[in-house]
């Protein structure tokens, strides 16, 4: 979804803005190419951050890249001296060279070690299937995965490691697989305990919840913060959030003023989408991996 995040983001010529996800360097290399702005890209992923050396060099001195959390970005950017953004964009989960490279852990289609660690520290996805005890690896399939066969896979999960610990990701699958009925829309059916695993290994929810708090406190007046979400985990937290800093909770009246005057940062931003954007027919027959996308705003109110 570039040209709705660029839309959306509306980057300015002496604008300073925040990418948080930098990943390839998509959203980085065609918001400095539309305007003479300063951008801060900031991920997690050492690799990400290599791999930005050469678009870096392409616009010296406007593209800074960032080692670290997207959720750390007030204390990131209080190191460079930044006090204040005029825009910030999320491109929330896994990145597409993550899932492209077997030796990260994260695809289905090629055998790798069962890591999903996007910064190589921590414990891996390996040790949490090796190691919870059969409800709480239920529940975390449940709860992250939304699987609905959740036990079934972990009864199947702490049976199979009591011969031969979990080691590679087409091993986890195969004994998913054993388990599970095929789905009927062709969707490998490890995929959502696949993301469950992610999710908890790289505490993704609590990542989001702290960047959307972090972003909403950097934000300049007339800064704008635009989230891509794919999946409804995600996109539940970004949804509840900006009704919540535009004053837009559920049962607050659009004709009761003193719905839009809160206390804070709650009184001063306003939704750009009223619903989720979503991706163009053309973009998900091209790219397969947008079909889900969901993108959702919100603006700092000019000051008074």
């Amino acid at each position: 979804m570039l040209a709705e995040v660029l839309e959306t983001l509306a980057p300015c010529d002496g604008a300073t803005l925040l990418d948080g996800t930098f990943g390839g360097g998509g959203y980085a290399n065609a918001i400095l190419s539309t305007a003479d702005c300063t951008l801060y890209a900031v991920d997690r992923d050492p690799a990400a951050i290599a791999r930005g050396a050469v678009l870096a060099a392409r616009f010296p001195g406007r593209l800074h890249l960032v080692e670290g959390r997207f959720g750390d970005m007030l204390s990131l950017m209080a190191a460079r001296g930044v006090e204040t953004l005029n825009g910030v964009v999320l491109d929330l989960g896994v990145s597409s060279y993550q899932i492209d490279e077997p030796e990260r852990g994260f695809s289905l289609r090629a055998d790798g070690p069962l890591d999903m660690r996007m910064e190589g520290k921590g414990p891996t996805a390996a040790e949490l299937v090796n190691t919870l005890p059969e409800r709480e690896l239920a529940d975390l399939l449940w709860e992250l995965g939304e699987e609905r066969y959740s036990r079934r896979i972990a009864r199947k999960i702490v049976a199979a490691r009591g011969d031969a610990p979990f080691e590679t990701t087409m091993q986890l699958a195969s004994a998913i697989h054993q388990v599970m009925p095929r789905d009927p829309s062709g969707m490998d059916s490890a995929t959502r305990s696949f993301q469950a695993l992610r999710l908890r290994v790289n505490d993704e929810l609590g990542e989001v919840e702290r960047g959307l708090e972090a972003a909403t406190r950097l934000l300049a007046p007339g800064g704008r913060l635009v989230v891509v979400s794919f999946h409804s985990l995600e996109d539940r937290i970004v949804k509840r959030f900006m009704r919540d800093a535009a004053g837009r909770s559920p049962g607050a009246s659009r004709f009761d003023p003193s719905t839009l005057v809160t206390s804070g940062k709650r009184a001063e931003f306003r939704l750009l989408t009223g619903t989720a954007l979503r991706p163009s027919v053309a973009e998900s027959q091209t790219n397969p991996r947008a079909r889900s996308a969901r993108l959702r705003a919100i603006e700092r109110r000019a000051a008074a």
